[in-house]
């Protein structure tokens, strides 16, 4: 097993516990170059809220969009949109990616925001 295919399980896992305990999700993705946010439905049929780097607020605003700065920006324009549209709890899915670098940024800017997860 690669560790592209262990990412994905753990992906599967945390989806499938989400969808039982239907509460809508943030769902994180990164590249090397970018990040991306989402608020989703608990079963994936909506998308709600997005934010990336490729947004052109932060486009023009960012030095560099692989990096923690750019992903605390990206979790703080996530947290305000969703604030705008009255969600205010959400569960963490980081896509089995590990609760540090970019995705913990990511996360606490999102938190102190105002967002609970």
């Amino acid at each position: 097993m690669n560790k592209k295919v262990s990412r994905l399980r753990r992906a599967k896992r945390t989806r499938m516990k989400i969808k039982e305990l239907e509460t809508l999700r943030l769902c994180v993705n990164k590249t090397s170059k970018h990040m991306y946010a989402q608020i989703i439905t608990y079963d994936g049929a909506q998308t709600l809220v997005s934010a990336s780097t490729l947004d052109k607020e932060l486009k023009t605003s960012l030095k560099y969009s692989g990096n923690i700065e750019a992903a605390a920006a990206v979790g703080k324009m996530i947290a305000e949109r969703a604030m705008k549209q009255g969600i205010k709890q959400v569960a963490f899915d980081r896509s089995g990616f590990l609760y540090h670098g970019r995705i913990k940024a990511l996360a606490e800017s999102a938190r102190e925001i105002g967002l609970e997860f």
